[in-house]
């Protein structure tokens, strides 16, 4: 088991990432990309991995491609010595998907709201605190809605379940697929105490689509840590994976 890269600074490496579900084309040209995926996040180093659109089970997947992994995506994903949190948003008529986090540090506790703002897009926000080197961090994953109006008031859910779930002089990460065109949503971020990591990069955190990124949708947020770096992973093998490209973030834990 690798031990975690933050033991002796007390840093802390998040990654998020949309998945996609593990597939990627359309029609006959569809792909499974899983496996790719997997040695992927593992090449990410992260402490903390927040994905998104994640297969719990597909029934209709698993019989077109031969390898299909038995196990769930979340599970398959982890990389050795990480734990796996998920919780499904969304139940279709072939499976269930939805938000996982994967993590090198002990888990704590995990919790899980629905945030779904009307009967077509199933949302919701997975809650996990991880023990750092003794110290609690909370890590919230989040995959927000299509509509604006939605992710208002999803960004205000949110803000309430942070104010009753999270003590004020406790670290906190969210991290996630916003859907958030023209980063709309960080001055009511901002207003929590929450900072945006990409403020260290600007414009070379473009995330989606893939393969000529013009838009930032994914998003890292921290309170009581420090950023400290920010990064996109580019090149071919990471435009073939997800139509989103991942976001990692460096942190340092503030006492």
């Amino acid at each position: 088991m690798n031990q975690p890269a933050s033991a002796a600074a007390q840093n802390l490496r998040v990654a998020t990432y949309n998945i996609h579900k593990g597939v990627q084309g359309i029609g006959p040209a569809r792909r499974l990309e899983i496996h790719n995926l997997g040695h992927a996040i593992e090449q990410l180093d992260a402490d903390i991995v927040c994905l998104q659109e994640v297969r719990k089970m597909n029934r209709q997947a698993a019989a077109r491609f031969a390898r299909w992994p038995e196990l769930p995506q979340a599970d398959f994903l982890a990389p050795e010595g990480y734990t796996a949190v998920y919780e499904t948003n969304a139940v279709t008529r072939h499976g269930e998907h939805g938000n996982a986090l994967l993590t090198r540090w002990p888990v704590v506790r995990t919790s899980h709201q629905d945030i779904s703002d009307h009967r077509f897009e199933q949302r919701g926000l997975l809650h996990v605190v991880i023990d750092v080197d003794g110290q609690p961090v909370h890590a919230i994953v989040v995959h927000l809605g299509l509509i604006k109006g939605s992710r208002v008031r999803q960004i205000a859910r949110l803000r309430e379940f942070i104010e009753r779930e999270v003590p004020p002089e406790e670290a906190v990460v969210v991290a996630g697929d916003f859907n958030d065109w023209g980063a709309r949503m960080r001055y009511a971020m901002n207003a929590m105490g929450l900072r945006d990591t990409s403020d260290l990069r600007g414009a070379r955190t473009l995330t989606y689509p893939s393969r000529l990124p013009v838009a930032q949708l994914d998003f890292i947020y921290g309170r009581k840590l420090q950023p400290q770096a920010c990064a996109v992973p580019r090149g071919p093998i990471w435009t073939r994976m997800s139509d989103h490209l991942p976001l990692v973030a460096d942190f340092s834990l503030l006492n």
